[in-house]
């Protein structure tokens, strides 16, 4: 079991959810609006730092990580304006 860590520029959020659709997961928390740093600078919402960060995380099966990490590569390579999106897999030791 991995949860996976998803953060992206919120108007991606479309997307990213389509594809944790074709990957059939079902089930993960978005946080829609947070404030974060990436290579393109600040995101906090505000006029001197406009746009915003989404997180997304999901807790996934050891088999759908490398499919699930093909599909995140491919959008983040898509358009250049996806560069900003980072993507974590970390080894889930406990669940309640």
């Amino acid at each position: 079991m991995k949860l996976l860590h998803i953060s992206f520029h919120f108007e991606y959020a479309e997307d990213i959810e389509e594809i944790l659709d074709r990957h059939e997961v079902d089930n993960f928390v978005r946080y829609p609006m947070m404030e974060g740093k990436d290579l393109d600078g600040k995101h906090f919402g505000s006029q001197v730092f406009p746009g915003n960060t989404s997180i997304v995380q999901a807790k996934i099966t050891d088999e759908k990580v490398e499919p699930l990490l093909e599909s995140l590569q491919a959008f983040r390579q898509a358009k250049q304006s996806h560069n900003h999106l980072e993507t974590l897999v970390i080894p889930v030791e406990r669940t309640l």
